[in-house]
């Protein structure tokens, strides 16, 4: 299939000679005006843009700028097609981002030559640039497939919380769209990539890893020594995303990763732990989490106690709003609270 052209000029003559050379090799449209190259650009996308500079209403560089602005043509390379030779214009074209200039009147062999040439490395460019992103997309797969592998592995060592980490993940999950769709808390989640936000959210009880199993599978209540050992498994869990951190680059999952970690046993009256924060004073990772963390906990059976139905985990929930849970989510909560009941089945 032949590659796409534009030819951007308002002389016939120029638009004639430019169809005529390249015809054999490429699909060329040319085009009279920059505003008619706007309105055909939103049906066929071309790969190569020869754009005249003087022309009358929109000239060539505010046609670049205006390419340049929009995210689904900003990546189409530009050729500036003049018969203007001051410096100063070169300068302003690659400012904007144009690739290249044909000077006019132009002849067809550096016309044909110079657009093989573009063509030629853009392809390769984009050939590099594919095989670079599926390295990167395997590589993340694999670090990703560690780091869950690692998340289940730490809860196999619970008897009493089979699935707990892909439920709560789900609940995350619910609890995050829902505040987007009503703008709840829009300014805290809307820079989040919600995949990575969601996903990270495995490895909240990740500090467990560090806790004894003679406590983590206890079948009755703990003593106060054994509840504060237990405790630092928050700790803990930052601890060793922060080992893995210093092995690898995903920031942004683990920087969320060691906030669900750290903070999902925080209350919002401040009487959590490990460090008593208060209110808004706790991430939005805790404040979300303990939510899920704690239904969770509720509705399924432990070691140390019976299934709690889900109406009664509800009430036990909202009876905590403004104390141990942020009010605005608890709410948000009760609302989508039918969700979480199908989750847990």
């Amino acid at each position: 299939m032949k590659q796409t052209i534009f030819v951007v000029d308002d002389n016939d003559t120029n638009l004639s000679k430019a169809n005529e050379a390249l015809k054999d090799q490429y699909r060329v449209l040319t085009l009279p005006s920059a505003a008619k190259m706007f309105a055909l650009i939103e049906k066929v996308q071309p790969d190569l843009i020869l754009l005249d500079i003087e022309m009358p209403e929109m000239d060539g560089f505010e046609a670049l700028q205006r390419l340049k602005d929009h995210a689904g043509y900003a990546g189409i390379p530009v050729i500036f097609l003049t018969s203007m030779t001051d410096a100063s214009v070169e300068v302003r074209g690659f400012e904007l981002g144009v690739i290249d200039f044909i000077t006019k009147p132009f002849s067809t062999p550096v016309l044909v030559n110079r657009i093989k040439t573009h063509m030629d490395i853009d392809g390769l460019i984009r050939e590099r640039t594919a095989q670079l992103q599926q390295k990167t997309n395997q590589l993340q797969l694999l670090q990703n497939a560690i780091i869950f592998g690692f998340a289940d592995l730490v809860e196999s060592r619970d008897e009493g919380t089979g699935g707990h980490i892909d439920r709560t993940s789900t609940y995350i999950k619910i609890l995050i769209d829902a505040m987007k769709e009503q703008g709840i808390y829009a300014e805290e989640i809307g820079a989040l990539d919600l995949d990575s936000f969601v996903s990270s959210a495995r490895l909240h009880d990740v500090g467990k890893i560090a806790i004894s199993d003679v406590i983590l599978n206890k079948p009755g209540k703990l003593t106060d020594e054994e509840f504060t050992k237990m405790k630092t498994h928050t700790i803990e869990g930052e601890n060793a995303i922060d080992q893995i951190a210093s092995r690898t680059d995903d920031v942004e999952f683990l920087r969320n990763a060691r906030l669900f970690a750290g903070c999902h046993h925080e209350r919002w009256d401040g009487k959590g732990y490990p460090r008593g924060l208060a209110g808004t004073d706790i991430p939005i990772q805790g404040r979300v989490m303990a939510i899920a963390d704690v239904y969770d906990a509720l509705v399924s059976e432990r070691p140390y106690k019976k299934p709690f139905p889900p109406e009664e985990a509800v009430k036990i929930i909202m009876e905590s709003s403004g104390a141990q849970f942020d009010p605005s989510i608890a709410k948000l909560f009760y609302e989508v609270r039918d969700q979480f009941r199908a989750v847990h089945v």
